[in-house]
């Protein structure tokens, strides 16, 4: 069994190396990787071993079969259905974000309970209301569900894609669902994300004016020592 972490370093190797190849660049080292990354270069070798793909000796690995080789452990093999609930203005951004981004996985439909969206397309999505969920993924054979909505009915709308056939949902509620033990949920809190952020700005702040203020202390007690040494 694959790990979550280690579909996430993929993932991540994949918009790395797609963006190293649109500047020009066809091979990469283990370790360059592990440079951009911060992690070992043995993970990235142990990640890559994974899909069967081998590096050239002395040259690294190619970026182009390195990224076929990703896209055929990752990728489903046929077309991969999700529908989005909430089309506020996270779900309309996640909209946008996602729309033609992947060849077999793309969000069929959305819902939301604001009648004036209903019958409405985004970014080429059209919206449904809420009654017509488990209708529209049966149609769609969706397996994926997104959840854009706050907390309030997170879970009652949770419980409502897994009786539909939803086997994974991506939860942007702050609200921690619950699911069965044959569903796969991945929490985004984006609240919580702003305040590492804002936490570790503060302290990243601090430590760089501790650092100025010893280096002009140094400076300083280093002139003074001159100084008397020369008197």
């Amino acid at each position: 069994m694959v790990s979550e972490k280690t579909v996430e370093r993929l993932s991540l190797y994949r918009r790395i190396l797609q963006q190293l190849r649109v500047e020009g660049k066809e091979t990469i080292m283990s370790h360059e990787l592990a440079n951009i990354l911060h992690i070992k270069p043995a993970q990235v070798r142990r990640d890559i071993m994974q899909l069967g793909y081998s590096g050239i000796p002395n040259s690294g690995y190619r970026i182009r079969p390195l990224l076929e080789s990703i896209a055929n452990f990752l990728d489903s093999p046929l077309p991969q259905s999700a529908v989005l609930v909430g089309v506020g203005h996270l779900g309309l951004a996640l909209l946008a974000n996602f729309a033609g981004r992947w060849r077999q996985l793309a969000i069929r439909a959305a819902f939301d309970k604001d009648p004036a969206k209903i019958g409405q397309t985004f970014h080429g999505c059209r919206c449904y209301a809420m009654s017509d969920l488990s209708k529209i993924i049966a149609e769609t054979k969706s397996v994926v569900g997104i959840l854009a909505i706050p907390g309030e009915g997170a879970q009652s709308v949770c419980d409502l894609l897994v009786q539909s056939g939803v086997s994974g949902i991506l939860n942007f509620s702050p609200l921690r669902i619950k699911v069965p033990d044959n569903v796969f949920v991945e929490h985004v809190d984006l609240s919580a994300t702003f305040e590492k952020v804002s936490f570790f700005a503060r302290r990243m702040k601090l430590y760089s004016e501790e650092e100025k203020w010893k280096v002009e202390n140094e400076t300083t007690e280093g002139e003074y020592e001159t100084l008397t040494t020369n008197q």
